[in-house]
C-alpha cells in the first residue's frame, strides 16, 4: 500500500492556528485558544462522517470509525496532541513548503539568521529529494504534534473512503496540554474506550518508541532574611544569591540535558522566581530507571542543604511530585502492541527501528490509565525550535503504516 497524501495542505491549515500551551496556568486546557483547533477538528471529522464525535469541556475531541469486519478486534485508539511547546512562539505560523529538496541550506525569510543545514540537522541529509515543510524564521511550525493530529485525520478519511479495508473498531483522541505535561489529565476512558492505543509523535521515519523517561517535577524554595540593603550589614540574608550559588554548585560535565544522552538521567532547573526574602526554583528530575529518581532527588536536596546550611537563618523547603512514568513497565508485558506496529511498517516499506523517547508522551500516562500505547514516527523534527521541520513524505509514510496497522490487528484478531 503505498497512500497519494494531499494532506500537507490540512497540515499547513493547522498550524497556522496558534495552540501553545502554558505552564504556569492552573485551568484545564491551559490555555483557550486550544480549542480553536479543536473546533476545527470536529467539524472536518464530521463532514468526513465519522461517528460519536464530540469536543468535550476540557478540549478533547473524540471520534469513532465503526468496525466494518464481523470479527471480534480490540479496539485501538490513535492519539495526537493539538496544543504546540512554550518554548518557542507559536503564534503567526507562516508554514512554507520547500519541494524537492537538495540538501541546499534553508534560508528563513522573517529571520535571515535561522539557517537549517544539514550540518546541524543530520536527518535532513536522509530527506534529499522530500518535501519539506519549515516555518518562516520567528515561530516554530508545530510539526510536534499538528504532524500527528493531520495524520490521524487523513487516516480517518482514508479509512472511511475505503470501507475495503477491513478493521475493527478504531477510537481517535486528541489531547490539549501535552507539552505541559498534563495531556490525558482529565481524559474520560470510559467514554474512550479503547484497548490499545498508539501516539502518532514521533520524530524519523521509522521510529517505533515502547520507552520512555520516567519523571518527576520538584520544587526548591529557599527562604532568606530580608533587610534594607542600606542598612544590611549582618542582617541581610539574601535567597537569591543563595540560589545562585546551588544552580553553580550542579555538575558541568554530567547530569544535565545539555551533557547526557541514551539512558542517561538528568535534572534539570526549568525556572527561578524570586527576591531576596523567598526564591523559587523548579527543576524536571529524568530517569530511565523509575528508581532512580528517588537518588536524583536526594542528591539535588543535599546539595541544597549543605548550601543553605552556610546562612543561618535562612531555610529551605524541597517538594516532589510525580509527572509520568517509563511506559516500558507496562508494554514489556505486552509485546504484541509493539509487534503488530514492526509489522505495519515493514508491510508499509518503512524500515523499523526502536528508540527511546528522551522525555515523554500523552502514551506513557494512558499506559498507567489501562491504554498500552507506544508511539510512532511523525517526521516531525527539530522540535521547539524555529529550525522545526517536517516531511510531506514521512508524513504520508506514517499513514501508510497505520492504514497496515488497523489490517494486522483485524487480520490476527
Amino acid at each position: 500500500m503505498n497512500y497519494n497524501y494531499t494532506g500537507s495542505e490540512r497540515f499547513m491549515r493547522y498550524v497556522q492556528i496558534d495552540t501553545q500551551s502554558d505552564p504556569e496556568a492552573t485551568c484545564f486546557p491551559s490555555t483557550e485558544k486550544q480549542k480553536d483547533l479543536a473546533r476545527v477538528l470536529e467539524k472536518e471529522l464530521k463532514d468526513i462522517g465519522l461517528t460519536e464525535v464530540e469536543l468535550d469541556e476540557h478540549g478533547y475531541v473524540y471520534a469513532t470509525i465503526p468496525s466494518n469486519t464481523d470479527k471480534n478486534v480490540p479496539v485501538i485508539c490513535f492519539c495526537a496532541h493539538m496544543d504546540t511547546a512554550p518554548d518557542c512562539s507559536g503564534a503567526n505560523v507562516k508554514p512554507i513548503l520547500h519541494k524537492n529538496y537538495q540538501g541546499q541550506d534553508i534560508i528563513l525569510p522573517d529571520d535571515t539568521s535561522q539557517i537549517i543545514t544539514t550540518t546541524k540537522h543530520k536527518y535532513l541529509a536522509e530527506r534529499i529529494g522530500d518535501d519539506i515543510i519549515t516555518a518562516s524564521g520567528t515561530t516554530l511550525l508545530g510539526a510536534d504534534d499538528k504532524a500527528g493530529v493531520a495524520i490521524i485525520m487523513d487516516l480517518a478519511n482514508y479509512l472511511h473512503t475505503h470501507p475495503d479495508i477491513k478493521h475493527g473498531k478504531i477510537r481517535i483522541l486528541f489531547t490539549p496540554d501535552e507539552e505541559v505535561g498534563r495531556g490525558v489529565e482529565q481524559v474520560n476512558m470510559e467514554k474512550l474506550g479503547a484497548d490499545y492505543g498508539y501516539t502518532l509523535d514521533g520524530g524519523e521515519r521509522g521510529a517505533i518508541e515502547g520507552e520512555s523517561f520516567s519523571a518527576d517535577g520538584a520544587t526548591l524554595v529557599i527562604h532568606g532574611v530580608s533587610a534594607h540593603p542600606g542598612y544590611a550589614k549582618g542582617k541581610l540574608i539574601n535567597a537569591t544569591k543563595i540560589a545562585g550559588e546551588i544552580l553553580a554548585a550542579l555538575p558541568k560535565d554530567s547530569w544535565s540535558p545539555e551533557t547526557t544522552e541514551g539512558r542517561e538521567g538528568y535534572i534539570h532547573p526549568t525556572s527561578i522566581n524570586g527576591i531576596q526574602e523567598k526564591t523559587t526554583i523548579k527543576f524536571i528530575i529524568r530517569d530511565f530507571d523509575t528508581a532512580m529518581l528517588k537518588i536524583h532527588e536526594d542528591r539535588l536536596e543535599n546539595i541544597a542543604k549543605e548550601i543553605v546550611a552556610k546562612y543561618p537563618g535562612a531555610s529551605y523547603e524541597f517538594s516532589v511530585y510525580e509527572q509520568y512514568r517509563n511506559m516500558m513497565d507496562i508494554l514489556k508485558e505486552l509485546n504484541f502492541v509493539m509487534d503488530h506496529a514492526i509489522e505495519a511498517m515493514n508491510r508499509a516499506g518503512v524500515k523499523p527501528e526502536q528508540h527511546l523517547i528522551r522525555g515523554g508522551t500523552d502514551g506513557s500516562r494512558l499506559s498507567f490509565m489501562g491504554l498500552p500505547c507506544p508511539n510512532i514516527f511523525t517526521g516531525e523534527m527539530a522540535i521547539h525550535s524555529k529550525h522545526e521541520y517536517v516531511s510531506v513524505q514521512d508524513m504520508q509514510k506514517a499513514i501508510d503504516t497505520c492504514v497496515e496497522l488497523v489490517k494486522v490487528w483485524e487480520e490476527k484478531s
